[in-house]
């Protein structure tokens, strides 16, 4: 007996890899997400990439390097060697957030970025994370010397009025109140420099991307960035509310009826449910 096998679908790979909290692969998801683009990306090529790019950092190591001297040498690798950094040309190109088009171009978004060292920075045993700062994701690394928080565009490290001017422009959504102090002061930043979780940092790359189809009203790319953030998130409702409204751009009434009334279900008080139930009706009327 013949035994065929279907090949496994861009987001269900995905969904393997997201499945668990404890073993989530921080480098193998976010470099699938460039799958919805190209269906036959080999990621084992892109994690293979990375690898190369840790043995010109290795190889530039001594023996017994201390943690500070590790840090500096794969900054000096990283940023000056290789030369990676930001796509000013275009900084709102999806390819931005493709990590095989990162890693062939070296340019892409703070977040890409991020992946890439922080994966690196792991191998080499640095304690490092991702920081899901208000508008610029940034990284830390915990040294036997202090906390070094980065720039992962650059590989500036930032001190403490620097990240009070950056979050400066976002007061307004912050709250003040609950912060913890970095330095001893009266500077709340402790409060946004917790270590992201890969979960989260995948959810920003997407949203992203989200963004940036959402701007081009480019409703197939955005459907595919919203099956990814419904598999990665499933009770972040505001995205299956969301998916049901591309459904309902794109004529998928039934998909869009089911989604929209998941978020109703989900959601009673929210804002949008009148609006929202007069959607429902209208699309009622087409199905």
């Amino acid at each position: 007996m013949d035994l065929k096998f279907e090949p496994v679908s861009p987001l269900d790979y995905f969904a393997s890899l997201v499945q668990s909290d404890e073993h989530l692969p921080l480098l193998e998801a976010a470099a699938s997400l460039a799958q919805d683009e190209e269906p036959e990306l080999d990621v084992q090529h892109v994690l293979d990439d990375v690898e190369r790019l840790l043995k010109k950092v290795t190889a530039r190591m001594p023996p017994g390097a201390d943690d500070l001297t590790q840090l500096a040498i794969l900054n000096q690798v990283f940023y000056k060697d290789l030369g990676f950094g930001v796509n000013a040309n275009d900084f709102y190109a999806p390819e931005n957030s493709y990590l095989q088009e990162v890693l062939r171009t070296r340019r892409g978004l703070p977040i890409s970025l991020a992946v890439i060292w922080l994966e690196l920075a792991q191998a080499l045993g640095l304690n490092a994370q991702g920081i899901a700062f208000p508008g610029h994701f940034l990284v830390k690394v915990a040294l036997n010397d202090g906390l070094v928080v980065m720039d992962p565009l650059t590989g500036e490290s930032l001190g403490v009025d620097n990240l009070a001017d950056r979050l400066g422009p976002y007061r307004d959504d912050v709250d003040w109140a609950a912060g913890a102090d970095l330095d001893g002061g009266e500077t709340p930043l402790g409060l946004y420099l917790q270590a992201c979780p890969p979960r989260d940092l995948l959810a920003r790359m997407l949203r992203n991307l989200k963004e940036v189809f959402r701007a081009q009203e480019d409703w197939p790319r955005m459907l595919a960035v919203l099956d990814r953030l419904v598999v990665l998130l499933p009770e972040a409702w505001d995205e299956r509310r969301d998916r049901g409204l591309v459904h309902a751009e794109l004529g998928h009434t039934q998909d869009a009826l089911h989604d929209l009334q998941v978020y109703l279900g989900a959601e009673p008080l929210a804002h949008d449910q009148a609006a929202l139930k007069v959607r429902l009706n209208e699309l009622s009327g087409d199905a």
